[in-house]
């Protein structure tokens, strides 16, 4: 503040000796309305005084060495660890020191009210406050016409493009164009570390924790690279990464959410707006997803890859070159070990919860970012708290859920699991082989990772099930158990719904489903499957080509997801057997026998509806070859018939 109040001062001097030449020069010294019109006698003598060299003018000995000393007290203030925040400023966007002149001049008016009626008797107009181009050059001692004066303030020069400064009034002659310094600047060198408010509406603060990758990333910087870019996926810390990263080689960096771009915000006035909080406080800035800004056009990614500063973008798409002509340091974030996920559950659950809920809270099977942790934590507490209870388990669980990007629910339905393993009624083996499909999920990072298992095959993570059956014997159901058993939701997609008889549009349907399923956390079920899956056949024509390219999309699509997907068919032999040898389980639902059509009768009629004492259970389960959804329906539909009668089930 000290060198800052310095260097206005000269910028004062200078205005008192541009006064003092308008004064000697004025041809009408005691006209009242100056400013407001141009008189004749003003006219002749801008006529009469003929046009002479605008190239400079002569440098004041005694300003050079008030300028000298107000530097001398800047440099021992930074020799005693001093911020001289104009000096940083310089630094950072690297200014020229006629660009440090032109930037007081324009920022005088902001500070001291009395800049304004003074540059208004200079400019003849007392409307024009601030400093325009012309004036800012002849107080800065570079001269109203000096070419390489007017190229400092041009669209590409540092001031301009580094948003210190906006020329203004585009539709007037250069000279008498307006120049603004924009609050945030303003505020910056007046020690106020406050961002911009289009940048605090999308800035996050990354939770600190060790995160596997920063190592190779620091590396990355540390050797020059300008432009790194994280490709991530659901569960992977690459805000944490980024951050860390650029913290070990500078400054805490600016962390900025592109997923809070609304569809109005402008993409570059938002990179302009973040670019320039980095360069403030001279640090990098990380941001993404990348994938949000890259639907809007190549040149809006460019906005941010192209940072006059160390910047790291993430997204989970991979790189184009053509979104920077910066060459990047490429990164594939790695899935967090499962002891690091603990660690961050725990760090969250501090204080909140006991050991062995934040043990169980660890043990299912969320993907989720570090950031994304700490709000299912805070979300769990809310929860708790709003039922008058301690902090479970199943809190914390609800407010995970609570992450999931809401994408998949425009192309799928969203279910609640509220079944569980005591409403299944199934032979024992079918049981086992649901409680094995389970544990696959359950225990896949121990085994994948901790284990090493995932060394030895090319494929993906995700965990995929086939339930084959006919309609009603459970295979729904089933899924929604395993579900809730992990904790997770279920999202049911209809396939039928996805198969587009136009070429190339089933594939377009697949991949968005797939796209919205990798970002959230819960069990996919592909009903009627058979739709899609069915046999490849012989190519006879265009249309056996095409439907061969879309079950061979769909294959390697599925061996790319890292969810878990369970597939249901009432035709088992209409699945193509190539995809068969792609799945995790194939679970086989027969018809209920007359043992399980026994349970299946009692669980459907002893709800709270009055029953008679003529029903016979076992008539029912020995004469009726039934499956349990059509067991489900018979009592729902005779229940309805007993309410509108007004006596009991019967």
């Amino acid at each position: 503040a000290v060198h800052l109040a310095g260097r206005l001062g000269l910028v004062a001097d200078r205005v008192q000796r541009a006064v003092e030449r308008r004064r000697a020069a004025d041809p009408d010294p005691d006209d009242r309305f100056r400013g407001l019109y141009v008189s004749d006698a003003q006219v002749d003598h801008l006529l009469g005084g003929g046009f002479g060299p605008l190239l400079g003018l002569e440098v004041d000995p005694e300003a050079a060495a008030r300028l000298a000393a107000v530097e001398v007290a800047a440099d021992t203030a930074e020799a005693g660890g001093a911020d001289v925040r104009l000096r940083r400023l310089a630094r950072s966007f690297d200014l020229e020191p006629l660009d440090v002149e032109l930037l007081l001049v324009a920022l005088a008016p902001d500070l001291d009210p009395r800049f304004e009626r003074l540059y208004g008797y200079l400019h003849d107009d007392v409307s024009r406050r601030r400093a325009s181009v012309g004036l800012a050059l002849e107080l800065s001692g570079a001269g109203e016409g000096s070419g390489p004066g007017r190229a400092r303030l041009g669209p590409l020069a540092p001031l301009v493009a580094g948003g210190l400064l906006v020329v203004e009034d585009a539709d007037r002659p250069f000279r008498t164009r307006a120049m603004r310094i924009p609050a945030r600047v303003a505020a910056h060198l007046l020690g106020d570390a406050a961002p911009d408010p289009l940048l605090d509406a999308l800035a996050i603060v990354p939770v600190a924790h060790a995160a596997a990758g920063t190592d190779a990333l620091v590396g990355g910087l540390r050797a020059g690279a300008r432009l790194a870019y994280v490709r991530e996926r659901i569960g992977t810390a690459a805000v944490t990464v980024a951050a860390r990263a650029l913290g070990r080689v500078g400054p805490p960096p600016v962390v900025v959410d592109l997923g809070r771009l609304g569809p109005g915000d402008d993409p570059h006035e938002a990179a302009a707006a973040a670019i320039r909080e980095a360069r403030l406080r001279d640090t990098g800035l990380v941001a993404g997803p990348l994938d949000v800004v890259a639907e809007r056009g190549a040149g809006a990614v460019r906005a941010w890859a192209e940072a006059a500063c160390p910047v790291v973008l993430h997204g989970s798409r991979g790189w184009d070159p053509a979104w920077s002509r910066t060459v990047p340091f490429l990164l594939d974030a790695d899935l967090p070990p499962a002891d690091e996920r603990r660690a961050v559950w725990l760090a969250a659950l501090a204080g909140t919860a006991s050991p062995d809920v934040g043990a169980a809270v660890a043990a299912l099977p969320f993907r989720l970012a570090p950031e994304a942790v700490a709000r299912a934590a805070e979300a769990g507490r809310l929860h708790a708290a709003a039922a008058g209870r301690d902090l479970a388990a199943a809190d914390v669980a609800a407010g995970a859920r609570a992450q999931n990007a809401a994408g998949l629910e425009r192309l799928a339905r969203r279910v609640e699991p509220r079944v569980s393993w005591g409403d299944l009624v199934l032979p024992a083996g079918v049981l086992q082989q649901l409680r094995e499909l389970t544990g696959r999920a359950r225990h896949r990072d121990l085994v994948l990772d901790e284990w090493g298992m995932a060394r030895t095959s090319l494929k993906g993570r995700g965990v995929t099930a086939l339930f084959a059956g006919d309609s009603g014997t459970g295979k729904t159901m089933s899924a929604e158990v395993i579900a809730g058993a992990l904790g997770l939701d279920l999202y049911v997609i209809d396939l039928s719904t996805v198969v587009d008889k136009y070429i190339g549009e089933t594939e377009k349907n697949l991949d968005r489903v797939f796209t919205e399923a990798d970002r959230v956390n819960g069990v996919l079920l592909f009903d009627e499957a058979d739709a899609i899956f069915g046999k490849r056949s012989e190519v006879k024509d265009a249309r056996d080509r095409y439907a061969n390219v879309e079950v061979a999309y769909l294959l390697q699509r599925m061996e790319q997801f890292d969810g878990m997907a369970i597939l249901t068919t009432n035709l088992r032999a209409n699945v193509d057997e190539a995809f068969l040898r792609r799945l995790d389980a194939i679970v086989d639902f027969p018809l209920p026998e007359i043992d399980d059509r026994r349970r299946l009768w009692e669980r459907n009629l002893s709800a709270g509806a009055p029953r008679a004492d003529d029903i016979e259970i076992d008539f029912l389960a020995r004469r009726f070859t039934l499956t349990g959804g059509n067991i489900r329906n018979i009592a729902v539909g005779a229940a309805f018939l007993a309410a509108d009668s007004g006596r009991p089930l019967g």
